[in-house]
């Protein structure tokens, strides 16, 4: 439970530091601006369409009378049209990255600016940063995809299609949106995708804390474009106390130090008279196992 609130207190630590710093946020949302109207209208024809859609998956239903051909296509339809609105927001995150892949990276370094130190970014151009930002978001779909399958097949089941199966699809969902919100910095930490996988992997409550709410906020209209830059700040935030507590668990111990992750005490501001009073600069990361 700890780690579920520690999670959600990233996000607001994001949405307050961009809250105080409004030119930024209003620069991390043009990015995600773009990627609503691209995604409003991709919703907009599914939602035409899913009814004929329905028709087309069950042919065998066909003969059947009322009310089951209803019910089973209303029902078809509406996992349909539920599972389009979990994928775009699964996927929302990384188009938008990609399309504000640099206002993300200036985004993110400032946040770590403000926070006393800024690890340099790995030498590659734009686009290579950009490939590398779509290959690993590819994979990290592929890894969500069978969970995404399964969840739509058990979603037929009665009253556990209708309860539970939407409450695990949002945690699942908030897990791999947190992986994707984390690549900005992770990126710049020449971070491996398995690697960040493998430490989100060994924190899930905490990634699942932050990535959840966000998965549910990004459902009401227009807020992804509000919410976006905030939660790549708090994003920024996660990953910092993250890699300091993975490379050097004692690196948080002691006087003027980060806060390691999950003890949800903001940084004192003062505790340190270099970089802002946030601390000192952390650790190197160091690759665990099977990296």
């Amino acid at each position: 439970m700890r780690d579920l609130a520690a999670g959600m207190r990233y996000l607001v630590r994001g949405q307050r530091w961009v809250a105080g710093h409004g030119r930024w946020w209003g620069f991390g949302m043009i990015p995600a601006l773009i990627a609503l109207v691209l995604y409003g209208a991709a919703l907009t024809v599914l939602a035409l369409f899913a009814g004929d859609l329905a028709a087309w998956a069950t042919p065998f239903a066909d003969g059947w009378g009322a009310p089951w051909q209803g019910l089973l296509r209303g029902l078809f339809t509406a996992l349909l049209v539920a599972g389009g609105l979990l994928l775009s927001v699964l996927t929302f995150t990384a188009v938008t990255l990609l399309i504000g892949d640099p206002f993300y990276e200036s985004l993110s370094e400032r946040v770590e600016e403000s926070e006393g130190h800024c690890p340099s970014a790995p030498d590659r151009s734009l686009w290579r940063e950009i490939w590398i930002a779509l290959r690993d978001s590819v994979h990290v779909l592929l890894r969500a995809a069978p969970f995404g399958i399964a969840l739509f097949v058990l979603g037929f089941l009665p009253f556990v299609g209708q309860t539970v199966v939407p409450a695990v699809g949002f945690c699942v969902s908030g897990f791999f949106l947190a992986v994707e919100l984390t690549s900005v910095a992770m990126q710049r930490r020449d971070i491996p995708v398995r690697e960040r996988l493998r430490l989100l992997g060994g924190r899930k409550a905490l990634a699942v804390g932050f990535g959840t709410p966000v998965v549910l906020l990004f459902l009401i209209p227009f807020a992804a474009v509000f919410l976006m830059p905030g939660a790549v700040a708090g994003a920024t935030l996660l990953v910092r106390d993250l890699a300091l507590g993975e490379s050097d668990p004692g690196a948080a111990d002691g006087p003027g130090a980060e806060v390691p992750v999950g003890a949800g005490v903001p940084p004192v501001a003062g505790a340190s008279a270099a970089g802002g009073g946030f601390g000192p600069p952390p650790a190197p990361f160091t690759p665990g196992p099977g990296a």
